[in-house]
């Protein structure tokens, strides 16, 4: 998810329908997959924040892919197309995946199941609806500024790559990260499993360790990037880092 600004305008580019299917399917099967952890796992279809969860998420994607398709189809195309990316971050990202949509879910159901946790509080689960919306709010808004906010690292000299300084990114360089952070965490929260905190740090850290590899390689071969660190000086925490 490089820092870049608006895409260039290109015509009758042959692969974005074919994108847009892709990413469509993909989402589908994500949201599928883990519908049925959460709800095989916890033996019941009635869990209430299971689906407020799902729901939450879904309006973001919906929103989301309403925006870019008006605006920045080829942001979604991009999403949708498996491109070449760095070695580290094959690594990284299937922690990430592996943390947040396999395993968190997997721990939340079986909590729910077994009341490992106990029953908290509803505040606990608004507290959780609440910044999980927040944080996908903030993910979506990079991604509808950020006409190159891929799933990949890698510079995209193909689509005309530049440094974006517009929303989000005039505050951090990666607002993406702290949406998906904020999930992470926020998650966890609003299924109401403390055991499943801990996978929610995990996918958490491994978004920060991608930020510290994603930020090195857009300042050593994104033109302009540099400067632009210069002017906003922190990743993901204003004052902090």
């Amino acid at each position: 998810m490089n820092s870049t600004s608006e895409v260039p305008t290109t015509k009758d580019r042959p692969n974005i329908r074919v994108g847009i299917v892709k990413r469509f399917i993909q989402v589908s099967v994500i949201f599928v997959f883990q519908a049925a952890i959460l709800f095989s796992t916890s033996g019941q279809l009635d869990w209430l924040w299971a689906w407020v969860f799902l729901g939450i998420s879904i309006v973001s994607v919906i929103v989301n892919g309403v925006i870019l398709l008006r605006t920045s189809p080829e942001t979604i195309a991009e999403r949708g197309e498996a491109k070449l990316t760095k070695k580290w971050d094959k690594i990284v990202s299937g922690f990430y995946g592996l943390f947040l949509f396999l395993l968190l879910p997997l721990v939340a159901g079986l909590d729910t199941r077994f009341g490992w946790t106990g029953e908290l509080g509803n505040t606990w689960h608004i507290v959780g609806a609440v910044a999980l919306a927040a944080g996908l709010s903030l993910a979506g808004w990079a991604m509808i500024v950020n006409a190159y906010f891929s799933t990949t690292v890698r510079i995209q000299s193909d689509r005309g790559q530049t440094v974006c300084r517009s929303g989000p990114y005039r505050v951090v360089r990666h607002p993406g990260y702290v949406g998906f952070i904020l999930q992470s965490l926020a998650t966890p929260i609003l299924l109401g499993s403390v055991y499943a905190v801990f996978l929610g740090v995990m996918a958490a850290t491994a978004l920060v360790i991608r930020t510290f590899f994603e930020d090195r390689t857009l300042q050593d071969e994104l033109p302009g990037y540099r400067e632009y660190a210069q002017e906003v000086r922190h990743r993901l925490v204003p004052r902090v880092w």
